[in-house]
């Protein structure tokens, strides 16, 4: 997989307002939950909105995605603003920062075809919505082998598991080939690319079979003891 950055520049720029509209709800929330790190615009944008725009273009065109351990919407709301032909579920476990992003998803006209926002732990929603997504990601939530368990039963034979993390990112997936077929899943490709003087990493699994019906496992079990040891 090639991530196309220019391609996905081009998609921001159409939705700069759009954009724009969210990095400053993003701000105010900010002030009242926190839901990023740095408060100031500049760094909201070049940190939060270009990071996670960068993968836009990556989606399957009318693809079905869910955005694990969301916080603020990053990067499942920008996902959704460059891309209305997606639809896009924003999940995390704290209610605070679930009730902001829906009032943010209300206040940036986007309808529940477009984006919901669901309060559940990542192990307990898989219950209910098992292998139904195209796309799993999560962003500065965990290490690689944890997301690999949590998002796994969420997505489709056929569909992606990503995971957003920097350079060193490689780091978290070696030693283990050959082992990502226990959740159903590829030996993963870790994809570099390059935001100016930043450095970054896509990891990206492959779904090849069902996920056995034992993960995910109950809440916390999956960092207590990772399945890989």
């Amino acid at each position: 997989m090639k991530i196309d950055l220019e391609e996905s520049f081009r998609l921001m720029s159409q939705h700069r307002v759009e954009l724009m509209s969210y990095a400053a709800l993003l701000k105010s929330s900010n002030e009242r939950a926190r839901l990023t790190g740095p408060m100031d615009e500049e760094a909201i944008w070049e940190n939060h909105i270009v990071d996670c725009g960068a993968l836009a273009s990556a989606l399957p065109k009318g693809a079905r995605v869910i955005d694990v351990g969301t916080g603020g919407g990053l990067p499942g709301m920008v996902w959704a603003l460059c891309r209305p032909d997606v639809g896009v579920t924003l999940l995390d476990s704290v209610g605070k920062k679930c009730a902001l992003v829906e009032e943010m998803r209300q206040l940036l006209g986007l309808g529940p075809e477009r984006v919901q926002v669901v309060c559940s732990r990542s192990e307990e929603f898989a219950k209910l919505n098992r292998e139904v997504y195209d796309v799993a990601c999560a962003r500065a939530l965990s290490d690689a082998p944890v997301l690999a368990e949590l998002l796994s039963p969420l997505v489709s034979v056929g569909g992606m598991v990503w995971a957003m993390k920097g350079p060193k990112g490689a780091e978290e997936i070696s030693g283990l080939e050959g082992r990502w077929k226990e959740l159903g899943l590829s030996d993963p490709q870790g994809v570099p690319y390059d935001l100016g003087d930043r450095s970054r990493m896509l990891i990206l699994w492959r779904k090849e079979s069902e996920c056995p019906l034992r993960y995910p496992r109950r809440p916390g079990m999956a960092e207590k003891r990772p399945w890989h040891r």
